[in-house]
């Protein structure tokens, strides 16, 4: 697999050839995510072998591409601003995951929805270049890998795969392989591709894994539909909100009053950033109550120097 600019993929860099395919697919839609992706697929390569003429070359070329994009990204605070673009990118693995676990949910399983869970598990190992994943981002990998291989080799052996969580054995998904859907009548076939339904994203709690609220509402949503709901534009009616209770102890001003003795670290400010970032993010999509959520939970880590 050579990428676009790049000499051909040296066997030793296997490990990192979905994630340049996925920086590729991604680089006219959503370039700050195409950067990180193949920033992380630099790093890896750098660990994996830096001395090998042909890994140089490559290396050396994937470089220069990422300088390029840099230059053209320079304005974006995503790329200047580390806690920005960790939260750009997890927001758009997270908004992919939730397109297919809907689809799982909903028992609409095709190849979109395989390669959106694939996908969002690629963009989980990106945020590495960012620091140590959260238990969470851990555990949303590891379901969407195996979900992407369970299904998968479900309907490559014309079975029906059991919607939502179950439990998890061993299952192996190769991205190159092509895969029919002979066990289900009435799923047409679609295209690969790595984008989802915007406007299919689920609520943000259910079972067994937890998803931060407001982090299912990255900018620049592609508008591509990967298949036909039979459902028309005219009949989607707007979900009502239900907002939060806001803590009454956030407006306690004792607490304002005695932010004078607390120290936040780096770390803290970090986090409280974050939680902002996925705020705005959630009123872009006019989710109210994961923009008030995220909001408190920043206001609370400001105030007290605990979440």
């Amino acid at each position: 697999m050579a990428a676009s600019g790049l000499p051909p993929l040296p066997p030793q860099f296997k490990a990192v050839q979905h994630v340049l395919r996925t920086a590729q697919e991604l680089e006219k839609r959503e370039p700050v995510v195409s950067y990180y992706c193949r920033l992380y697929a630099m790093q890896t390569g750098m660990k994996i072998d830096s001395k090998t003429p042909e890994c140089r070359k490559f290396l050396c070329k994937l470089m220069d591409q990422l300088e390029a994009m840099k230059k053209q990204l320079g304005d974006n605070e995503a790329i200047t601003q580390e806690v920005v673009g960790c939260a750009h990118v997890e927001n758009y693995a997270l908004k992919m995951f939730l397109y297919a676990d809907n689809e799982d949910r909903a028992g609409r399983f095709h190849k979109n929805m395989i390669k959106s869970f694939y996908t969002a598990s690629l963009l989980i190992d990106v945020l590495t270049v960012f620091g140590e994943l959260t238990d969470e981002n851990v555990q949303h990998r590891k379901y969407a890998r195996w979900k992407a291989a369970y299904i998968h080799n479900c309907l490559k052996n014309g079975e029906t795969p059991q919607s939502g969580p179950i439990g998890m054995e061993g299952e192996y998904y190769d991205e190159n392989e092509e895969v029919g859907s002979p066990g289900l009548p009435g799923q047409e076939s679609q295209a690969s591709s790595s984008t989802y339904e915007p406007g299919s994203a689920p609520t943000s709690n259910y079972t067994g894994i937890h998803i931060p609220p407001g982090a299912h509402a990255p900018a620049n949503t592609p508008a591509e539909v990967p298949h036909t709901t039979g459902v028309t534009s005219a009949s989607i009616q707007p979900t009502p909100q239900n907002v939060p209770i806001v803590d009454p102890s956030l407006y306690n001003s004792s607490i304002f009053i005695s932010t004078g003795e607390i120290r936040l670290t780096p770390e803290d400010f970090a986090r409280a950033q974050k939680y902002c970032k996925y705020a705005g993010s959630a009123l872009q999509y006019e989710d109210v109550s994961a923009a008030v959520q995220n909001l408190q939970k920043a206001l609370k880590l400001l105030t007290t120097g605990r979440e």
